[in-house]
């Protein structure tokens, strides 16, 4: 731990004072101290150049030095399986890690040096201040004061008040003359001059004075002085500032100070409390509310642990907490001890007061009992109780009530034993429950009951319980969730059918709060899943519709007369269009949000907020990157982000970092040449433009057709504005022109290169680029090129181009292939692996797989049913026969013969249906396949365009290379199975076009693996490996977009062909539901990848770049099993939910 030598302390006492002057009009313009330490603790807020700051520079990097080795530490611990310390609540790696740091003894060491050395470099400025300041003032003291006018340091940081000047050392005889001048007795002239004299004397030498119990005598005879500038006020003042230097002397007086203080305030009349009629006598606690009727004192006290210990103590000892909830008289004495109760409740040992007897109450008072109470406060007194201004709305018994419980719903655990209780969603809901049964009640609290639902709705335990506790009674007597009353309400406020709505006139912002309930829920998919019933985004998009027609149809305005539309109406299609929008945050909620038809205006509404750089909402942590990589999972949706300007500003954005320097800034430091492929500064650009393409409809929409532009000449200043643009400029570099045209040319085109690694990870993707641009032999070209007989020139573009031409030259899993490194050795070879320069591919990179021996034991098993294929329990038992199989063998050889054999049995299976005989004509395509070899097929891309469905069908070449290459027979078992429900989703071509599907599944553009499986899958995720589904929400990366990548080609190259012949073989006889457990149980075979990688920023590129390693489907089935258990009535009645109407 570094320590701070009396140089850091002068620099520090430096860069302190050149802090202050640059806020100095902020504080000067506060009208109180206790507004600028408001404004001090929320600098980094509001001033833009709080990071710019060298002080604020100089801690980060103390900070950083101290910490940097124990962060990475247990990180690093964490991210190796280390990580079971995490508490509940803590879903991310980040709050576990800043958890252990915390509690490091590095950290505690750090903060109190940290400590000591501020309190005296901030002593020192103060100090010097005084000095100034007592140098001006000189001239004019009177003569009785200069016999203390020499004023020494010493070392003891105290606080301004009223009285404080500065420090000197006092002779205890006249300590001795000051008590007596303090004599209660003496002229109120001459003790406010003893007063102001003893403020001179360093705290320590006054408390072991020989005169101290005198003083103290005096002291105390001054505090209880009816004179308010002699009592009550200095204590108060004495309270506000204690705080601030207690912790330099003994910690009996902190307790004798906090013991007498709250004797004080208990004190009170019993006789007036026995009599009802009899006016009520000022007490203390009276006084100190009158003047500080925040309790701006306790929230002090309260505020260190050092402190809050001691108070916390004595209330368990002496019960002071009886009194705060006797007294309502005064409306100055509610305030303050609703700010004492509210200060109380925020910490554990506070809560632990709770339940309180009170008098005139039979039971104790519990936490819940208290928020109860707190609401109904807010419902009875719905507006200021005095006044009109600004300071009177604050001190509103609402306001007051809201800033309670608001802050308890920023503390997990204040939430949880306080809000997250039936009794407290029963009295939220009590008004919207008495509307919706048609009775007359005051709408004022409206906003602020939504205010408190939403927030409770962005945790998940909150979230929970508005969803499943179905503890609430309906309009109609019914026992349901909170989340069906605020959507039930919620569309009848959208479309004013209740009838007391006609005798209460409600604002639209008591709609819009409602309406962003309801979306803190359905922004997930398990709030989605509850409140999809209500089609509340028709409702929505409703509600816009007529909105937006009333503003088209407006007038030209004519100069001089009133705005046809006021900035309210304004305001309220924006936010319609809003909550429109975050429908895309699910799979299904995109779903929904296309059949709205308004997919277009929303994603042109988050382009525009997302070019400010506005968050999301109040209560999202993230950006619009995860919506925008929902958005362009589809081809509506990408086709939306193309047509907003969202593309190009990517494109733009990433040139910028890429190819332009900062014109505009003055080179002083020359930009370091970068040493990785992908410089830090495109990094983010990069991930962006990946998350945009990782779809292959993404590719389709933005490349398909389109030729390059392969220009005679590029102007230097040309920036790139496209993909195609990015296509023609970094990646099919075919030309001196182009190389030419690039001002960091290598640099550029490895870049490019990495990106078209990623866009070939998508087998779909990749045959569009070499159909369209034939990368392949662009690229072996390149490797031809860099030769310098007799050997190739390796450099970082060699080597890059080398592994694209190895990923696309074959085909396997992560026993099947060997892919080269993109990192050079140390040694006298450099690069062993070989060099590409003509296909096929050198025998290094093909791995021998051994053969799997065929055996019939396995259909034999199953043979012995056959005799009992009318028993209804048929499927029952080859379903565990299966089971029994994947436990002990492989089902390369004879995987096929199973399956064939139940698809004899269709009518047995609970999935089948009456789909026809429908059948995608795309076997030709698989002919000429190897199990090694792609390249064959491709000739046959052409046809797949022309028959509708844009890319190849990896199903039926799968099923083609399991029947060994027999045309008849694949075509036979795919004509049986067409007949089934899981061939909705294990075959993507099957539903292309298909009249089979519902109409506005059909019309939306949107397959239903996405909007089903991938569905399920982040729902699914959430729940059962939510450390997962953390990693992807801070990556930006969704995980419904790395499943259909998997599942779209039959997890080729990801898996080894025995697993991808399992996942087959899984959920053709297990159900199409086993496809979802399928993804969850890969990702949480890859949980302590996904959580390495979303630390180094580059989750995406491992995903889609790395295979599976290690996964064997047989590992996994019994876990499989156990979430079809818990989850398959719900998967499987949405995945049947595609059925014909008829079926």
């Amino acid at each position: 731990m570094s320590q701070f030598s009396s140089e850091d302390e002068a620099e520090l006492q430096s860069l302190l004072r050149e802090l202050l002057k640059g806020v100095k009009d902020r504080i000067s313009g506060a009208p109180s101290v206790e507004c600028a330490e408001e404004i001090l603790l929320h600098l980094e807020e509001t001033d833009k150049n709080f990071h710019n700051y060298e002080f604020v520079k100089y801690l980060r990097e103390y900070v950083e030095s101290s910490l940097g080795a124990v962060i990475e530490e247990e990180t690093e611990n964490f991210t190796r399986g280390d990580g079971h310390a995490v508490g509940s609540g803590q879903d991310t790696v980040v709050h576990a890690v800043t958890k252990r740091t915390r509690e490091s003894t590095q950290y505690k060491q750090m903060m109190q040096t940290l400590k000591q050395t501020m309190m005296v470099v901030v002593e020192s400025l103060i100090n010097k201040f005084e000095e100034d300041q007592l140098k001006k003032e000189e001239m004019d003291r009177k003569s009785q004061h200069e016999q203390s006018s020499s004023h020494y340091t010493d070392n003891c940081s105290d606080s301004d008040s009223s009285f404080n000047q500065s420090y000197a050392f006092i002779k205890h005889e006249q300590l001795q003359v000051i008590s007596e001048k303090l004599d209660p007795g003496r002229p109120r002239e001459l003790r406010l001059e003893a007063l102001q004299s003893l403020c001179y004397a360093p705290p320590s030498d006054v408390l072991s004075c020989e005169s101290w119990t005198g003083l103290r005598r005096n002291l105390s005879a001054a505090l209880t002085d009816p004179d308010p500038e002699l009592s009550m006020r200095l204590m108060n003042d004495f309270q506000k500032e204690v705080t601030t230097f207690w912790i330099r002397h003994p910690e009996k007086y902190m307790e004798e100070i906090i013991e007498n203080t709250l004797s004080l305030l208990a004190l009170h009349s019993e006789q007036a409390m026995s009599s009802p009629g009899s006016e009520k006598s000022l007490e203390p606690v009276h006084l100190i509310s009158l003047l500080d009727i925040k309790a701006t004192w306790f929230k002090k006290w309260m505020h260190g642990y050092y402190s809050r210990t001691v108070t916390m103590q004595f209330y368990y000892v002496k019960q002071y907490n009886r009194h705060f909830k006797q007294y309502y008289l005064e409306f100055v004495y509610f305030v303050h001890s609703l700010c004492v109760l509210g200060r109380l409740v925020m910490y554990t040992n506070g809560r632990k007061l709770f339940p309180i007897k009170v008098k005139k109450r039979r039971d104790p008072v519990t936490l819940t009992d208290l928020v109860v109470i707190l609401i109904n406060i807010m419902y009875q007194h719905p507006k200021p109780s005095c006044g009109e201004t600004t300071h009177a709305d604050s001190l509103s018994p609402t306001n007051l009530v809201m800033e309670v419980l608001r802050t308890l719903c920023d503390r997990t655990e204040c939430a949880v034993e306080c809000l997250y209780q039936i009794p407290v969603i029963e009295t939220l809901l009590a008004p919207v429950i008495t509307l919706l049964k048609g009775k007359l009640v005051s709408t004022t609290g409206l906003t602020h009951i939504a205010d408190m639902l939403a927030r409770i709705a962005t945790t998940e335990r909150g979230l929970s319980l508005l969803l499943y506790d179905r503890n609430l009674v309906s309009a109609e007597g019914e026992n349901i969730s909170a989340a069906h009353v605020v959507v039930q309400f919620t569309q009848r406020l959208l479309a004013k059918e209740l009838h007391v709505f006609s005798e209460l006139e409600i604002p639209p912002a008591v709609s819009g709060a409602f309406i962003f309930v309801c979306r803190q829920m359905y922004n997930t998919c398990e709030g989605l899943q509850v409140l999809r019933p209500y089609s509340l985004h028709e409702c929505i998009a409703k509600a816009w519709r007529k909105t937006s027609s009333m503003s088209e149809r407006v007038p030209t305005p004519v100069p001089g007369a009133p705005p046809a539309i006021t900035s309210q109406e304004v305001a309220w299609e924006e936010m319609l269009l809003d909550n429109l929008l975050n429908f895309a945050a699910t799979p299904k909620g995109l779903l929904l949000l296309q059949q709205t038809g308004a997919i277009n205006e929303c994603v042109t509404y988050m382009f525009s907020r997302f070019t400010k750089k506005l968050q999301v909402s109040r209560c999202e942590k993230f950006g619009y990157g995860v919506m925008v990589t929902q958005v362009a999972s589809t081809a509506p949706g990408i086709v939306a982000l193309q047509s907003s300007g969202f593309v190009q500003t990517i494109v733009v954005e990433l040139w910028s970092a890429l190819e332009c320097g900062r014109e505009d800034v003055r080179v002083v430091h020359p930009k370091s040449t970068p040493m990785d492929p992908i410089d830090r500064s495109c990094l983010k650009s990069f991930l962006s433009l990946v998350n945009l393409l990782s779809s292959p409809y993404a590719v389709w929409e933005l490349l398909g057709h389109r030729a390059l532009p392969n220009k005679m000449e590029y102007n230097l200043r040309e920036m790139a504005t496209s993909v195609l643009d990015l296509m023609d400029r970094l990646i099919i570099i075919n030309s001196d022109t182009k190389i030419h045209s690039l001002f960091n040319y290598e640099q550029s085109h490895t870049f490019g290169l990495r990106l078209l690694s990623l866009l070939c990870c998508n087998l779909d993707s990749f045959l569009l680029l070499e159909s369209q641009y034939n990368l392949s032999e662009l690229l072996l070209q390149g490797q031809r090129d860099n030769v310098t007989e007799p050997e190739f020139i390796i450099d970082g573009l060699s080597v890059e181009r080398n592994h694209v031409l190895v990923r696309i030259g074959s085909v396997g899993g992560p026993s099947e292939r060997r892919l080269p490194p993109r990192a050079l050795q140390k040694g006298n070879d450099p690069y062993p692996w070989p060099i590409v320069s003509t296909y096929p591919l050198p025998k290094y990179y093909i791995l021998d797989v051994p053969k799997t021996l065929r055996t019939k034991q396995g259909k034999n098993r199953l043979l012995k049913h056959k005799e009992t294929e009318r028993d209804a329990s048929w499927m029952d038992d080859c379903r565990r026969q299966f089971c029994k199989i994947m436990a002990t063998n492989t089902l390369t050889g004879y995987g096929m013969t199973h399956i064939q054999l139940c698809l004899k049995f269709t009518t047995r299976w609970p999935w089948s249906n009456s789909f026809s005989g429908h059948y995608i004509s795309i076997i030709t395509a698989g002919k000429k396949m190897g199990l090694n070899c792609i390249e064959d097929s491709l000739t046959q891309l052409s046809a797949c365009f022309q028959d509708g469905y844009p890319g190849h069908d990896w199903f039926a070449s799968t099923v083609f290379l399991l029947m060994h290459g027999d045309v008849g027979r694949s075509l036979s078992l795919l004509l049986r199975f067409s007949r089934l429900l899981p061939s909705a989703f294990l075959w993507p071509p099957r539903l292309h076009s298909s009249v089979h599907l519902p109409i506005e599944i059909a019309q939306s553009g949107i397959h239903p693996i996405y909007s089903c499986t991938a569905h399920y899958v982040e729902m699914l995720l959430k729940a059962e490996v939510p450390l997962v589904f953390s990693a992807f929400r801070m990556s930006g990366f969704t995980p419904s977009q790395i499943c259909i990548q998997w599942l779209g080609q039959c997890f080729w190259n990801y898996l080894d062909w025995p697993e991808v012949c399992h996942y087959v073989a899984t959920c053709v006889i297990m159900g199409p539901d086993y496809q979802v457990y399928m993804c969850i149980s890969a990702l949480r075979h890859l949980q302590q990848d996904i959580l390495q990688h979303t630390q180094t920023q580059d989750l995406q590129v491992f995903l889609k770049e790395e295979p599976i390693h290690g996964f064997r489907v047989s590992n996994y089935l019994e876990y499989m099993e156990g979430l079809e258990r818990n989850y398959r009535s719900m998967v499987l009645s949405d995945m049947r939910s595609i059925l014909p109407r008829s079926s």
